[in-house]
């Protein structure tokens, strides 16, 4: 089958994670013999960040790292009808503009026979829900959301009556174990400052800990302001800036343990959704250690496949043992990677996905699903 992904960027990952889920879920159709292609805006934010952040030739990185992976630039003069013309599932990402979520919507009442969902992986169905509200979703087949919570929010509002839960899930071909990586640090965190939404998190669980351990700390992330700059320096920990998803696999094996610092619309609004750095982190084996965050749909075992903690001091407490007790360490690298592998891996949501198609696909992808499972 043919997959059509309108996404906001797959070149650049730059404060953009659902780049990271769909390079993944891109790559597992491919080995799996069906054809994918990502179209993305040529304005995009991410993209020209990463431009503006680390030079014009920043975004070739990404046909180094993934050269199987087709990101073909739309502008105001594409043909959208022209590109889904022989598509057979079209999935809509919601940073999508609001104009071409309807136009796509309006190709496919026109009598096309793709299948067409929309893919939310963010929080403003809670943070700006009137721009949610305000899509046209009536043509599309199905909605999938990155959460049970965020999926019983798209129903409540009568936003669409099929959604499905399709979380996000870590690329294990990519994210695994380096142990021939020489261990250079203590403590390694990746992830944005962005927005203020876990601004003062990030110097309880993070900052204040690193500092009263003196552990020999790195971060890497985008949109951290002078102010936070400095607390990081005062800290003695050293910031690295923007970091290619494509090499946190490598960064991790050089460090002992991580952190989880969750926004707080996560923690406030939609409960039970991590977001990708978690599935990340435990599928590369590096011992986790969570600020407060509830698993509300039991994706993983706390306690056995990572530590959580309450505060800063109990942070401060549990990397300590973390960094002191080496089989205490091994145990949760191991359990973590445990139940990536046995259901959170993008091998795992493509199997997800050609259910949901199973269920409200059209009739010439379900045609092709039955095809192919007879093949097989």
């Amino acid at each position: 089958m043919k997959f059509v992904f309108y996404t906001h960027s797959l070149i650049s990952d730059w404060n953009h994670g659902n780049a990271h889920f769909l390079r993944g879920i891109m790559r597992d159709l491919i080995r799996r013999g069906h054809q994918a292609v990502a179209l993305e805006p040529l304005e995009s934010w991410s993209r020209n960040n990463l431009v503006q952040d680390q030079g014009a030739a920043a975004p070739n990185d990404f046909a180094t790292q993934f050269p199987e992976l087709d990101a073909e630039i739309y502008d105001a003069g594409f043909s959208h009808e022209t590109a889904l013309a022989d598509a057979d599932v079209v999935i809509v990402h919601e940073w999508t503009d609001p104009a071409i979520v309807a136009e796509i919507g309006r190709i496919r009442a026109s009598g096309n026979a793709f299948t067409l969902l929309f893919h939310d992986t963010h929080h403003r169905a809670v943070s700006s829900a009137g721009d949610i509200a305000a899509l046209n979703l009536a043509e599309y087949d199905g909605i999938l959301a990155f959460g049970e919570t965020l999926r019983q929010r798209y129903l409540k509002a009568g936003w669409g009556s099929t959604v499905f839960t399709w979380h996000e899930a870590a690329d294990d071909t990519l994210f695994r174990p380096i142990p021939e990586a020489h261990k250079t640090g203590d403590l390694i965190w990746v992830g944005n400052w962005g927005d203020d939404e876990r601004s003062a998190e990030i110097v309880e669980f993070l900052v204040e800990p690193a500092k009263a351990l003196q552990l020999k700390t790195l971060v890497h992330g985008v949109r951290y302001p002078d102010h936070a700059k400095k607390a990081l320096k005062d800290a003695n920990i050293t910031f690295g800036g923007w970091i290619a998803n494509a090499r946190v696999p490598f960064a991790f094996a050089q460090h002992r343990v991580t952190v989880h610092i969750p926004r707080r619309p996560y923690v406030q609004n939609l409960p039970g959704i991590p977001t990708i750095r978690p599935f990340e982190a435990l599928a590369c084996g590096i011992p986790l250690i969570s600020a407060p965050w509830d698993d509300a749909e039991h994706l993983f075992r706390p306690g056995k496949d990572y530590l959580t903690v309450r505060d800063g001091v109990e942070m401060t407490t549990r990397l300590r043992e973390v960094l002191s007790d080496a089989d205490l360490a091994q145990s949760l690298a191991s359990s973590g990677r445990e139940t990536v592998l046995a259901r959170h891996t993008c091998r795992h949501r493509v199997d997800e996905l050609l259910t949901i198609l199973a269920h409200c696909g059209s009739h010439r992808v379900i045609r092709k699903i039955v095809s192919q499972e007879a093949a097989e």
